[in-house]
């Protein structure tokens, strides 16, 4: 009997894929007739705790992890839906303040669910609309490889005992869409995120690791830690953004520094 642990977050998703459960799911949103749609959920101990932010933090939090989907898909934001999983004992002050973090982007609430939960789980659907979407299987050689901004300010973060805040890329994202071969926004580390770029394009993605831009305080590590929440993307045209590798014909994705070898970890759900 094959487990979640063995599979992997991607192995799950590739046998969906294979068995005729789910389609398309390999891109940061769904494109349906001209919607795009983004569905992150955040579960308390996994993906947040509250000695590291507190309720209004976690609403903006939540919020801002699904723009930052439409923004890898070019999407300027419409709506939200809230569901939320809270234990009966919750206060509503606690709560009102959750909402007040979902509204800090300014893009409304239109709906969702509540329930009794043991612990809290709240999970947001964000839509919005894109004039192209340049999902992840695009990448071409010749194309030079971008980002939008630092990265491991989340790892160094962490480490301190604090998240930063996820950046605002949406006006990043729909210059980059017009021109760009392939995006995504990096939630699972720099190079697991080029991985599925690679992957899904049938190419291989070679990062120069002196070329990236570190976040003040952050070390190449953090660059694995992932949540950062810039855009990755394989572009002819960088658009005045960060050049930090090139797209190769081959597979998978190479990470040198300074011409050697360099190995990064990346964030695998069930492992």
């Amino acid at each position: 009997m094959t487990t979640l642990a063995e599979l992997g977050e991607f192995g799950l998703l590739a046998e969906l894929e294979r068995r005729g459960l789910a389609e398309g799911i390999e891109h940061d949103a769904a494109v349906i007739e001209g919607l795009v749609v983004t569905q992150d959920a955040l579960v308390e101990g996994v993906h947040f705790r509250f000695d590291l932010l507190d309720w209004r933090e976690l609403g903006a939090r939540a919020v801002a992890v699904n723009l930052s989907d439409l923004a890898a898909s070019g999407a300027y934001p419409l709506a939200l839906l809230v569901s939320v999983g809270l234990p009966p004992e919750t206060e509503l002050e606690d709560v009102v303040e959750l909402y007040a973090g979902l509204n800090e982007r300014g893009v409304p609430v239109r709906g969702g669910d509540t329930t009794r939960a043991d612990r809290i789980v709240l999970a947001v659907t964000a839509l919005g609309r894109s004039e192209r979407v340049p999902g992840r299987a695009g990448a071409s050689p010749g194309d030079a490889v971008v980002v939008t901004g630092p990265l491991g300010a989340a790892g160094a973060a962490f480490r301190a005992g604090s998240l930063p805040p996820v950046p605002d890329r949406v006006e990043e994202g729909k210059r980059l869409a017009q021109v760009a071969t392939a995006m995504l926004d990096l939630s699972d580390g720099l190079a697991r995120d080029a991985g599925h770029i690679a992957e899904r394009s049938g190419a291989r993605l070679a990062i120069e690791l002196e070329r990236v831009p570190l976040a003040p305080g952050a070390e190449l590590a953090d660059l694995g830690f992932g949540e950062d929440y810039e855009l990755l993307a394989t572009t002819p045209d960088p658009a005045g953004f960060p050049v930090i590798g090139r797209v190769e014909e081959g597979e998978g994705v190479g990470l040198t520094l300074r011409g050697e070898p360099y190995s990064l970890a990346g964030w695998e759900h069930f492992r």
